[in-house]
């Protein structure tokens, strides 16, 4: 049997042990933050900290929300249900396997493809959709944030270049990828230049295949794509419903943060919490370590350091916070994401 063929039968083992191997490191390496969290727990009000449940569930409830407008758009009738299960799955993916969001997107293109019989290029727009709407929505909770920072008379050059520094590259990044998709050769020429780079990067592993991502595939679905923003395109208004749960989406994931510190008894200001939110996000896509670890805790200390939120107070509170969400949100993630391989399975042996 050759390898090509042992992976296409055993692909689902195969993924179980990666992600079993993914959250042992993930474990591992939240390990020293774990220690801390218990050692923090006696400092805090419990009551505060059982808000972060529904916290997530709006959350979550919003994420589904968004999806279900976008696929709306284009036609498809998606459920609640299903959504809200995917997001779980999607957002286990993204915290185990650090892929800037790459891993995500392919597995919620699988998933939708797998579940609900969506193309590709369909739900990879979705969800391009989905984080760019979350992109352009942090915008206005960023701008509340510097004039909260102003009132209080915490903004300084450095907080005035970093918010100008995310905004430009939120517009910049929005306007080149509207230009790449609003033509059919420029996204065929774009995509099929990313897929030959990535080839020839793959190739070096695998000198056997030179063509391990299938060009013509590539451009398939990207025509795919490029047909369904044409489908969004002319009637940008129906994007207000799905801007509004991305706007929730981010909102709630702010206040998640701003709880424990609430449960810590620290009543910071908002805006320190909205900008440092902004900055380990971004740096939480190019992190080589799952969920961001380390890199994400360091930079919203040094963050809202800048804005006058001393290191002793933000730093058991951000440990706790990412304690506490990934195990509010890993175990039902991991557990849904199980059961759709497992159904998945079934549909492939039946």
């Amino acid at each position: 049997m050759s390898e090509k063929s042992w992976i296409r039968k055993r692909w689902k083992l195969v993924l179980n042990v990666v992600t079993l191997v993914a959250l042992i490191i993930v474990f591992y390496l939240s390990r020293h933050q774990v220690g801390a969290t218990v050692k923090n727990l006696g400092q805090v009000h419990a009551w505060a900290l059982l808000l972060l449940i529904p916290v997530e569930f709006l959350n979550y409830h919003s994420q589904a929300r968004l999806y279900q407008k976008l696929f709306a758009i284009v036609g498809n009738k998606l459920s609640y249900k299903f959504l809200f299960r995917a997001s779980l799955e999607l957002n286990f993916v993204n915290h185990v396997f650090p892929s800037g969001g790459v891993t995500g997107m392919s597995y919620f293109t699988l998933r939708l493809r797998d579940g609900k019989k969506i193309s590709s290029g369909k739900a990879s727009l979705m969800h391009v959709l989905k984080i760019g709407l979350y992109f352009v929505s942090y915008e206005i909770a960023l701008i509340f944030g510097v004039i909260a920072l102003a009132v209080m008379g915490r903004v300084n050059n450095l907080v005035i270049l970093v918010a100008s520094s995310i905004t430009t590259l939120l517009i910049v990044g929005t306007l080149i990828f509207i230009y790449i998709i609003g033509s059919r050769e420029r996204i065929n020429s774009f995509f099929t230049s990313i897929t030959k780079i990535l080839n020839r990067i793959i190739q070096i592993i695998r000198p056997k295949y030179p063509e391990t991502i299938s060009i013509e595939r590539v451009r398939f679905i990207f025509d795919d794509v490029h047909n369904n923003y044409q489908e969004i395109k002319k009637d940008y208004s129906k994007l207000k419903a799905p801007f509004i749960y991305a706007f929730i989406a981010n909102a709630t994931e702010i206040a998640a943060v701003y709880v424990v510190f609430i449960a810590f008894g620290h009543l910071v200001n908002i805006g320190a919490i909205i900008l440092a939110y902004g900055i380990a996000n971004f740096a939480g896509l190019i992190s080589v370590l799952p969920g961001g670890v380390g890199i994400y805790e360091a930079l919203m200390t040094a963050t809202l350091a800048s804005t006058g939120v001393s290191a002793g107070v933000s730093l058991p509170a951000i440990v706790m916070y990412r304690i506490l969400n990934t195990l509010i949100q890993i175990p039902p993630g991991y557990y849904l994401y199980q059961k759709a391989l497992r159904s998945g399975q079934n549909e492939t042996t039946n």
